[in-house]
């Protein structure tokens, strides 16, 4: 068989022998958390260090005899460095498959030797582009050209060249060298798929970052894109296809295993972006939190407590969220700015004290004593907030395993500052993507009326305490599961349904919990009312104001149930389905 066939048959991997020793390394690393011991221990086995830039000064300031790769290339490093790399001497050394006689024969008549090992890893384009006002040039400055272009050369020609690119692998492959063993294939492998992941995920971070600031490809010129439309706009602010890309790339590092899934049988992990380590700097992410107390947080409390911050996030006064099973069972906003956290927190407990029971709470204010102590008066799994008290925490040491966590204190403005993410979720083997519903910075119900974003289509005009509840119940009923309908008085919830088939039912159940306090309070649905029933069992439950996207075909209908009981209804033109 003729060696160019022999790569296409895929036979060549498993028959060629795999070097037992090492004589030639490339060491280029941005990173180099341990890269003097690594080529020191290389040196030691007699093998030459070939390297770069702040690498081979590093190391030759640390006595170690390094090889500039100018010396091996004859050709200088040119562009400011943006060239030093690529050259048939360092590739043609990488590339060549010592089991191919050919191959060898040409590095031969071109007196080029090979090379064993590849230690790489990239450039900073991730902390680059996680700096506030970082520049475009900045970023393309911060593209590692030649070290991916090193890192899959060694990983394609895994069996004959050792290839790293993470600080943890140098002790395992300098065992086996110091040992006089050959690197087994399968950790060569392995090695190799770990070098293709951090190139990929490295092409992928890259790409979402033009991505994210490019025109929308076929976008009609001068639309309003959806991440910029109003309250209101629902036409214009459609999410349209053209705004996301054509390939997705999305690459995640592993945070840590979770003991299992939504149930015991499900295997589950947590991953963050990649390149996106946990900074202060960053967008808000939930891996920001810092864990203070309790037990290991499992799949369930990572998505309930996403949930729990997600709707946190839409309050700038203080508040207090309680959620179970992803969904709102308990909110308060405080009346005033300066309202003292404990009453806050106190109405979002006592708004569905059965269903909060082994729920997750977070404020978005410091927890003091007495609040921990109200916090540890019934069982929660978590609780959450942006500080605690020296006196707060020995009374939720208590409770042993009750999960103790820290947010940023500036979590909210986070949240609402930064661009809309992405959700992908999986459906029958395929996968469906869309902008995330974030949280809006704080809205103004007059003025958005004034503005012709809402609209007062029937009733008296709200008073400001009343606006104050418009806005409240719109914002906690987007983070309810469709149907939802949320009854709140006094910035507090009341009654909360959601998950419904119909909204009608949604309607009863959330009016039934609130009972007889529903009598003046607003009631909120996250979509239209498809007939008139919804109207009429507020009207009979003695609801004051109803907030909701309108859009029906038979929205007069509801028009003139409202109208006829001299209730206030307002139609915000923007619906907020949440499955």
């Amino acid at each position: 068989m003729q060696s160019g066939q022999e790569s296409q048959t895929g036979q060549e991997p498993e028959s060629t022998p795999v070097p037992r020793k090492v004589r030639r390394a490339i060491i280029s690393l941005w990173d180099k958390t341990g890269a003097a011991d690594l080529a020191r221990s290389l040196v030691a086995l007699g093998v030459q260090i070939i390297s770069t830039g702040g690498t081979a000064r590093l190391l030759s300031e640390a006595g170690i005899p390094v090889t500039p790769m100018s010396e091996i290339t004859g050709f200088p490093e040119i562009l400011g460095g943006r060239v030093k790399t690529l050259h048939p001497r360092i590739h043609g050394g990488i590339l060549a498959r010592r089991g191919n006689p050919s191959d060898l024969a040409e590095l031969a008549a071109h007196g080029i030797e090979t090379v064993d090992l590849v230690a790489v890893n990239l450039y900073p384009f991730a902390a680059t582009i996680a700096r506030p006002g970082v520049s475009l040039a900045e970023a393309l400055e911060n593209i590692d050209i030649g070290g991916p272009a090193m890192l899959r050369a060694a990983a394609k020609n895994f069996p004959s060249v050792l290839v790293l690119v993470d600080p943890n692998d140098y002790a395992e492959v300098l065992g086996y060298l110091r040992a006089g063993q050959a690197v087994p294939l399968a950790v060569r492998r392995r090695l190799a798929a770990k070098a293709f992941a951090h190139v990929s995920a490295y092409d992928a971070l890259i790409a979402r970052y033009l991505q994210q600031d490019s025109p929308a490809e076929g976008a009609p010129a001068g639309e309003v894109p959806a991440s910029e439309a109003g309250e209101g706009q629902a036409p214009a602010g459609r999410v349209r296809a053209a705004e996301l890309p054509a390939r997705l790339c999305l690459d995640l590092d592993k945070i840590q295993d979770l003991r299992y899934g939504e149930n015991p049988h499900q295997i589950a992990a947590w991953y963050r972006p990649v390149g996106q380590p946990r900074m202060p700097e960053a967008p808000a992410r939930l891996d920001q939190l810092e864990v203070l107390q309790g037990k290991e947080l499992s799949y369930n409390n990572l998505n309930d407590l996403a949930a729990t911050l997600g709707l946190l996030a839409e309050f700038s006064r203080p508040a207090a969220v309680a959620v179970k099973h992803a969904t709102p069972c308990g909110v308060a906003e405080g009346i005033t700015p300066d309202e003292p956290a404990l009453p806050v927190l106190r109405r979002a407990l006592e708004a569905d004290p059965v269903s909060v029971f082994g729920g997750i709470v977070a404020v978005n204010r410091p927890v003091d004593r007495a609040m921990a102590e109200a916090l540890t008066s019934l069982f929660l799994e978590v609780v959450a907030a942006p500080g605690f008290t020296e006196d707060a925490l020995p009374v939720l040491q208590r409770k042993k395993n009750l999960r103790v966590l820290r947010m940023p204190a500036d979590w909210a403005a986070r949240v609402q500052s930064q661009p809309p993410g992405i959700e992908v979720r999986a459906a029958a083997g395929t996968y469906l993507v869309q902008t995330t519903d974030a949280p809006k910075p704080a809205l103004d119900g007059a003025e958005l009326l004034a503005r012709g974003l809402w609209k007062l289509v029937t009733g008296p005009a709200p008073d400001a305490a009343l606006w104050e509840d418009l806005v409240f119940g719109w914002k906690v009923v987007k983070h309810v599961r469709s149907n939802a309908i949320v009854v709140v008085r006094n910035q507090v919830t009341l009654g909360i349904d959601g998950g419904q088939v119909n909204r009608i039912d949604a309607a009863r159940h959330a009016l039934q919990r609130a009972g007889e306090a529903a009598r003046g309070a607003v009631l909120a649905s996250d979509a239209f009312f498809p007939r008139g029933d919804v109207v009429a069992a507020a009207v009979a439950a003695g609801i004051r104001a109803i907030i909701q996207p309108g859009g029906s075909i038979r929205d007069e209908e509801s028009i003139q149930g409202a109208a006829a009981a001299n209730l206030t209804m307002i139609f915000t033109g923007r619906r907020h389905f949440r499955h």
